[in-house]
This record gives structure tokens, C-alpha cells and sequence, in this order.
């Protein structure tokens, strides 16, 4: 048995304190790392101690495995957790471990290196007789071997990074033509992303569901598996909602499926938590994906239908115990769905953000699960994944536990960054998604022109919220009137989709506004430092807000606001769309400067390029003229908001 008593976390966010827990509640004292930028954490908070491990750059902190082990030594951690992402599936890291006398929980890095790899693992799951898509895996990566082995392939099929995941170097070619061009894209791709340019090819199963089997192992000889997830619905191969089980298996595939994942496992010696991932098509063949070697995002939906702590699995395997479950005693009851809430604007391509979060508050419910690792105050920074939470609900029905977990989103605050809650709302109250027909193919379909991704401007009751808010937050009376009834006040307010004019005057009942033509009768009836209480059209209802010297945070149930005053700024500030002004979309790194000062530009050509949150955004002029001023230099670190380069506009313009 392999005893130890101290875990170190090696990870950060709501990963971290989910891991940290557990640990806590088996008696192991807890160790966290963090990075500059994570200082006042929650995860750094929350654990027994905690260590600086470098810069903010994950390459320079979370991803120094040096670091990490030098952490664990100065505290005398005799275990080390490694979460999901940064270094959970590296065989070096898992290796290291061992060799310094530190107990990974995890899989050996055998099992780990041979999984990491789409075409190493493909051909071990061959030799299991896994089923797998029909393709190509070979040693052999130049194109001439590549274009020949697509025509035996069969179009259309998939060109994938053998590295990596995540959607990068992955590409779907319908037609022979493109082929030599995605190659090309592919490989760069995955070079730049995973540092290995190979490549396999697959038919493509198009429309599949996308299932995944957690299987456990322990060093005793016993493998199982704890029923399916649905992660059906993605966004450009990224997992947006997962459940258990799945609205689309039934038993027999169940069974058939878990047998094929166990059998996964034990041909590579496996030990812990891993998941095995299948694509199936609508006449229920599957095919093996990959193997997962660590603890899933969406493992929550997996505890709440079988009651397991997974977490504390690992930690009793890793100490050398045998699985707390033979196969016959694992039972699933009743229904769960997760939903990953991000830090990311969907009116703005699902731009990432960065920011401080103004506020952040969940409903306390039977059935709702919420795992986290942010506070109000703490800073959304560009380093990292902008995933800030997860709520997961279980009810006794698929339907209940999608009712409860889209009223638990609606009445969840998170003010201060844009995130995706009202896209999530709105997927989980989607018939098509409602009635279990989701396919991968489910956003593209059924919900590219969803309301929670148009860019269109606020409504017009959500500018007349605004107003009063705005009057009334710092003395909970109308700034500026005097008298009981009569009195008006006009506002400029602005948001990222422009300016607007809101005409609010105070009535014998309550209050009426005016934008263009367009008269709203609203009523304050209370408000707290961030919340309100209104009715509109003789519906009584709340909204959740932050109010900051002229800025206004605002979730009235349309989405998430950041609505500027600008009454009291001067009158070309006001009329200032299409400024010459190119600012920083968010906290980030500049990468590069297209442009020099005296440059002639059009409107929409990108001047500046920022990376943040593992992304390259392209910031643009908004006007055609001569570039005037740049602020910037490649490599400087700059700040949301933050002023970079200044456009004069032409007469023409």
C-alpha cells in the first residue's frame, strides 16, 4: 500500500478546490501552486498551504513541472494531483513524479503516452479489437503517402493532429480537392499547438453522439465502468453540456460499449480514472475516439447518477486500495446535466473576457451542484481557460433535471464579464435538445441564430432598467428632482453596440421612459447594493446589477450588460461611433503591430494583434484614415480598455 498524507493540487480554478475537498474530507492536509496572477485565488484560499510557482504565463508556472516538484518537497507533500489540463497528460510530469518519491495520482505514464497519441492509441485499440472508424494510422507522414491513403479512406474523412485535442488540427475535407490545403493547415496547426505535426486520417461519421464510458482501474486487477456521458453538444469540438445518462443509449449499448471501454483499459495496464471516448451514428455502431487519462470536466454528472465521489476513488486507488464497486454493484438513478460557464461573450464570436468579477452568487437548491473557484473581487485574467464555474443539476428525470438546472442558470449572478449564461439558458430550453435528438451537429442546426448570440443593441426596456438604476443607486431617490411629480432627466447611455438616448420622468405612480418613440411605464419597488426589485407592464420581477462610478453592470434575464454613463461627457464623446480610437478588447499580450505611423488604413483592417486566453484577437480600425499614434510594442503587456493606437479619419470617411 502506498501511504501518504499530504496531496499537492497541481492545477488551479474550480478543479483545484473540487480536488482540495475531498482530500480534506479523507483527512489529507492540502497543498496548493499558484501563479502570480492567482494570489488572492480561491484555490490558494482554500487550501491548508500554498506555494508561488512563477509569472503568470501557465508556460512559466503551471506548466513547470520543475516548480511543482520543488514545491511539493519544500512542504513536504507526498502526493500529487494533477486535475484536468496543464500537466495531467504528461508522461514526463507522471514519471518525475515516481522518480522523486512522490506519489501520481493518476494512471502510469506508459498508459499516458501510449493514449496521448491518436495513432498510437488507435493501433493498440485495433489489437484490443476496439472497434475504431476505418482510416489511416501510419508511421508514414508525408503527403504523397497521406493523399494516397485518403482516396482508400473515402471522402469525406477526417484530417487530425495525432497530438492533441480540443478541435486543433483537426479538420473536416469533403471533397478530394481540398485535401493537400488542409494538410497543410492541419499540420501547422498541430506543430504550433502540440509540438508533433503527425497526422491520422478518418471517414467521417457525420451527425454522430458523442459518448464517453468512465472506466476505473486499480492495482488489483479490477476494471470497471460507472455507465456513459452525452457531451453531444459542442461548439467547434468543444463540450458546451454533458449528461448521464445518455438521452440516446439504451442497455444493451450501454453494456456493450462499457465492455469494449474496460477492455480499453486493461490493454494498457491502466490504473485510475480514465474515459473513453466514442463517436456513434444513428444505427448505434460506435467507434472508439481516444482515451481521456484524468479526471473529466463533466465527471460531476457521472457522481450524482451513481453516488461515487470519483475524486476519492482516485485518491484510494492511488494509495493502493481496491475499488470501493464490483461491476453488479454500480447502479445509475435518475438523471443529470452539467453546464460549463464561461467567461466569453457569444454576441461577440464567444469572445473571451477579462475583468473583475463585480459579483457572483448561485441559488442553494436541492438537486444543484455548483463547482467553482471564483469570488466577487477576484480578477478574470488572460492567462488561463476562461471556464469560471459549473453548475450541474440531478433530478428523477432527464426533464427535471434540465428544468432545474435552466431556472438554477437564470437566477445565477455573475456581473462584471460577459460569460455564456444566457446561451446555456437557451440550449437547455431548446426543443430539439429537450426532446434527446442532439447530435454534435445540434448548434450548427438547430441554434446558430439563437437570440443569445445576436449583436443586436440592448432592448429598449432593459435602457429604461438602466436609467433608473443609474438615478436611484446612490440614495435610493431620483438624482436631480426636486419635485413629486413632472420632473424628467435625460440620459446618454452607451453600450458596445452604441449610444442611446433614455428620456425618464418621474409620474404620480412611478416612472415613465422614452426611447425613440417607444414609452415604458416602470416602478422602483426596492433595491439593495446589487439587486432591484421592478414592474413593467404590471409584472413584479428582479434584476441583479453593479453600479462603479459610471458604469453599470446589468442581467435583467436578456443577458449580461455593461452599460456606460455618459450624460455628463462632453457631446463628442457621446457622438463618437466609429472612433478613430483602437483600444484593448481584454487583458493581454501583444504579438503583433500590422501597421506604423502615417500608414493609410480602411476601416476593418486589423492594426494590432492581442493574445489573451490561449487566443490570438485581432483588433481593428474603425474607420479609414492615417494611423496617428501607436501606444504599443510587441511583447508589451496591456490592460482592457487600454488605448493602442489612434486612426485620424479621412475627409471621405
Amino acid at each position: 500500500m502506498n501511504g501518504f498524507s499530504k496531496i499537492l493540487v497541481a492545477n488551479r480554478g474550480e478543479i483545484a478546490v473540487r480536488v482540495m475537498r475531498t482530500a480534506r474530507e479523507l483527512g489529507y492536509r492540502t497543498v496548493a501552486v499558484y501563479s502570480e496572477a492567482d494570489s488572492s485565488a480561491l484555490h490558494v484560499e482554500f487550501a491548508d498551504e500554498a506555494v508561488c510557482i512563477g509569472p503568470p504565463a501557465a508556460a512559466e508556472s503551471y506548466l513547470r513541472a520543475e516548480a511543482i516538484l520543488e514545491a511539493a518537497r519544500r512542504t513536504g507533500a507526498d502526493a500529487i494531483h494533477p486535475g484536468y489540463g496543464f500537466l495531467s497528460e504528461n508522461s514526463d510530469f507522471a514519471r518525475a513524479c515516481v522518480e522523486a518519491g512522490i506519489c501520481f495520482i493518476g494512471p502510469p505514464a506508459d498508459a499516458i503516452e501510449l493514449m496521448g497519441s491518436k495513432r498510437l492509441s488507435k493501433l493498440a485499440m485495433l489489437a484490443a479489437e476496439v472497434p475504431c472508424i476505418p482510416g489511416y494510422q501510419g508511421e508514414q507522414q508525408d503527403d504523397a503517402t497521406l493523399l494516397k491513403q485518403a482516396a482508400a479512406v473515402g471522402f469525406p474523412l477526417m484530417v487530425k493532429a495525432s497530438a492533441g485535442g480540443g478541435g486543433r488540427g483537426m479538420r473536416l475535407v469533403l471533397e478530394p480537392s481540398e485535401l493537400a490545403e488542409q494538410l497543410k493547415t492541419a499540420r501547422s496547426e498541430a506543430l504550433n499547438a502540440f509540438g508533433s505535426g503527425e497526422l491520422i486520417l478518418e471517414r467521417a461519421v457525420l451527425e454522430p453522439h458523442h459518448i464517453e464510458i468512465q472506466v476505473f482501474a486499480d492495482n488489483h486487477g479490477n476494471t470497471v465502468y460507472l455507465g456513459e456521458r452525452d457531451c453531444s453538444i459542442q461548439r467547434r469540438h468543444q463540450k458546451v453540456v454533458e449528461e448521464a445518462p445518455s438521452p440516446f443509449v439504451d442497455a444493451g449499448l450501454r453494456e456493450r460499449m462499457g465492455t469494449a471501454a474496460v477492455e480499453a483499459a486493461q490493454s494498457c495496464g491502466y490504473r485510475g480514472a480514465g474515459t473513453v471516448e466514442f463517436l456513434v451514428d444513428g444505427e448505434r455502431n460506435f467507434y472508439f475516439l481516444e482515451m481521456n487519462t484524468r479526471l473529466q470536466v463533466e465527471h460531476p454528472v457521472t457522481e450524482e447518477i451513481t453516488g461515487q465521489d470519483l475524486v476519492a476513488w482516485q485518491i484510494r486507488v492511488a494509495a493502493g486500495e481496491v475499488l470501493p464497486l464490483r461491476q453488479e454493484d454500480i447502479k445509475l438513478t435518475g438523471h443529470a446535466v452539467e453546464v460549463r460557464l464561461y467567461a466569453e461573450d457569444p454576441r461577440q464570436q464567444f469572445l473571451p473576457q477579462t475583468g473583475d468579477i463585480k459579483v457572483w452568487a448561485f441559488p442553494q437548491r436541492s438537486g444543484l451542484r455548483v463547482d467553482h473557484g471564483i469570488a466577487a473581487g477576484q480578477t478574470v485574467s488572460p492567462y488561463y481557460d476562461p471556464m469560471l464555474a459549473k453548475l450541474v443539476a440531478h433530478g428523477e428525470s432527464r426533464d427535471d433535471a434540465c428544468r432545474k438546472l435552466a431556472s438554477a442558470l437564470q437566477d445565477t449572478a455573475l456581473l462584471g464579464v460577459n460569460s455564456n449564461k444566457q446561451f446555456l439558458e437557451n440550449i437547455l430550453r431548446h426543443p430539439e435538445f429537450l426532446a434527446g435528438n442532439a447530435t454534435t451537429a445540434f448548434i450548427e442546426q438547430h441554434f446558430s441564430a439563437d437570440p443569445s448570440m445576436d449583436e443586436a443593441a440592448p432592448a429598449a426596456t432593459t435602457l429604461a432598467v438602466a436609467a433608473l438604476l443609474n438615478s436611484a443607486s446612490h440614495t435610493g431617490e431620483v438624482q436631480g428632482w426636486q419635485n413629486p411629480a413632472g420632473a424628467g432627466y435625460c440620459y446618454q447611455l452607451a453600450t458596445a453596440t452604441g449610444h442611446y438616448e433614455v428620456s425618464l420622468q418621474q409620474l404620480p405612480s412611478g416612472y415613465e421612459a422614452m426611447i425613440g418613440e417607444q414609452r415604458i411605464g416602470l416602478s422602483l419597488v426596492s433595491m439593495s447594493a446589487t439587486s432591484a426589485v421592478l414592474i413593467i407592464a404590471g409584472i413584479m420581477f428582479s434584476v441583479r446589477f453593479y453600479r462603479e462610478g459610471n458604469m453599470l453592470w446589468l442581467d435583467d434575464g436578456s443577458g449580461h450588460w455593461q452599460i456606460e454613463d455618459l450624460t455628463q461627457a462632453p457631446a463628442a464623446a457621446v457622438a463618437g461611433a466609429g472612433s478613430g480610437e483602437v483600444k484593448a478588447s481584454m487583458d493581454g499580450a501583444i504579438v503583433a503591430i500590422n501597421v506604423a505611423v502615417g500608414d493609410q488604413v480602411v476601416a476593418g483592417q486589423t492594426l494590432v494583434v492581442l493574445d489573451a486566453m490561449k487566443m490570438e484577437h485581432p483588433l481593428k480600425s474603425g474607420v479609414a484614415g492615417t494611423v496617428a499614434a501607436l501606444n504599443c510594442a510587441v511583447g508589451d503587456q496591456v490592460s482592457a480598455r487600454q488605448l493602442l493606437a489612434v486612426v485620424t479619419a479621412s475627409e471621405e470617411a
